[in-house]
């Protein structure tokens, strides 16, 4: 049996997405730039995605900038809306478990002159560990006046863990600074408003609600002004130029389509199964622990610690189980560092290198849940007994 517990890195393009997106491919290839027929029906294509998208998150269609994906989204934010900026001495805040594409980027702006302070993340009170998530009041201590973004993401994509993202925009609206948030895994999982959530810019990824790779979006709130990263045309209302890729925007706009449509039914599904999983492997399995917070999370994420057993032997022995997880993050596979958001959370290394992540989606079926069930105490047991360290631990209490 193959079963697949990795939809937080990608997802399969649902059979309805690609089926709109063909025509694009063929018959209908035209350039969304021409003004004759063909391009025309390739501009109304490109106006009606960016209406689906603009709807699921509650913006102007206006405020929607096509991209190749999260990772230029959340490019384009920091460095468009830094750029844009007249301070002449500028300050950014960005969490300690962002996504590498938030991290890297402000790394950047920090070896080019931008201050950058990384706020941490709760590691829990009363004996749990692994909160991970960012208190506002740490965001508030670390404003200067010479801040100009902060940026924050929605849910995290390795604990799941959901951040305070209203609060945080409030204190950036008292303190006039821009507020950018990565809501790469939480679009599609969970409801997403920028409105109520009070942000100016936010970071969107097609593959990661049954649609293409290489397809993206950012909400840019009018009136807030960004710098492209790249020059070449008029593309994008300026702000992104080049030919758009009509095909990945068409499938992008089907995507959010059925996003909104089945959200409420798939979150209540899949959190159910979830936690079956997780309940099951807990109960089976010795020395084990649920990472990030047990409630303010998205439905279909579980990141679990198996204490003295190594994540990557693990994952290489569930692979030939048939079963396909991770050890956090896609982009960062191969590295031989334990996950940066898993000891800002407060595991050791030790333990950081011992977890697992399990992300559930919208094909996960309970059959497959009672297969893992039933796969991954052994695995562990085995991967603990070829370990030359011991698992008679004690694990902090949930």
């Amino acid at each position: 049996m193959h079963v697949y517990l990795d939809y937080n890195a990608t997802t399969p393009v649902a059979p309805a997405v690609l089926d709109a997106m063909l025509p694009f491919f063929r018959e209908n290839f035209g350039n969304a730039g021409s003004v004759h027929t063909p391009g025309q029906r390739a501009r109304a294509a490109v106006d009606d995605a960016r209406d689906a998208v603009a709807a699921l998150i509650g913006a102007k269609p206006s405020e929607i900038v096509f991209t190749s994906g999260g990772t230029e989204a959340d490019n384009l934010a920091i460095y468009g809306s830094v750029a844009a900026s007249s301070k002449p001495r500028k300050h950014v805040i960005a969490s300690a478990i962002d996504h590498h594409a938030v991290l890297h980027t402000c790394e950047d702006l920090a070896r080019n002159g931008v201050d950058v302070t990384f706020v941490p993340v709760r590691h829990g009170s009363e004996g749990r560990v692994g909160q991970g998530i960012v208190d506002p009041e740490d965001v508030h201590r670390a404003l200067r006046p010479r801040t100009v973004l902060i940026t924050v993401m929605h849910a995290n994509n390795e604990l799941g863990t959901i951040q305070p993202i209203e609060e945080i925009s409030r204190i950036a609206r008292e303190a006039g600074v821009l507020f950018h948030c990565d809501a790469v895994q939480s679009a599609g999982k969970i409801p997403v408003d920028v409105s109520r959530l009070g942000v100016d810019l936010l970071s969107i990824s097609a593959h990661k609600f049954c649609g293409p790779k290489g397809v993206g979006a950012l909400y840019v709130r009018s009136g807030v002004s960004i710098v492209p990263r790249c020059r070449g045309g008029h593309a994008e209302r300026d702000r992104r130029p080049g030919t758009e890729n009509v095909p990945g925007i068409v499938g992008i706009g089907k995507a959010a389509e059925l996003a909104r449509v089945k959200l409420t039914d798939d979150s209540g599904r899949i959190a159910a199964l979830r936690d079956r999983l997780e309940g099951a492997l807990l109960e089976q399995v010795s020395n084990a622990f649920v990472n990030g917070d047990p409630t303010q999370r998205v439905p279909n994420t579980s990141n679990i610690t198996f204490r003295a057993a190594g994540g990557e032997a693990m994952l290489i022995a569930l692979d030939l189980q048939g079963i396909a997880c991770s050890t956090g993050a896609a982009c960062s596979s191969g590295s031989t560092e334990p996950s940066h958001v898993l000891l800002a959370a407060g595991l050791s290394h030790d333990d950081a290198r011992s977890s697992l992540r399990f992300s559930l989606g919208r094909a996960t079926t309970a059959s497959e849940i009672d297969y893992a069930i039933a796969t991954v105490p052994a695995v562990v047991e085995k991967i603990r007994a070829l370990s030359p360290r011991s698992a008679a631990v004690s694990v902090p209490s949930r």
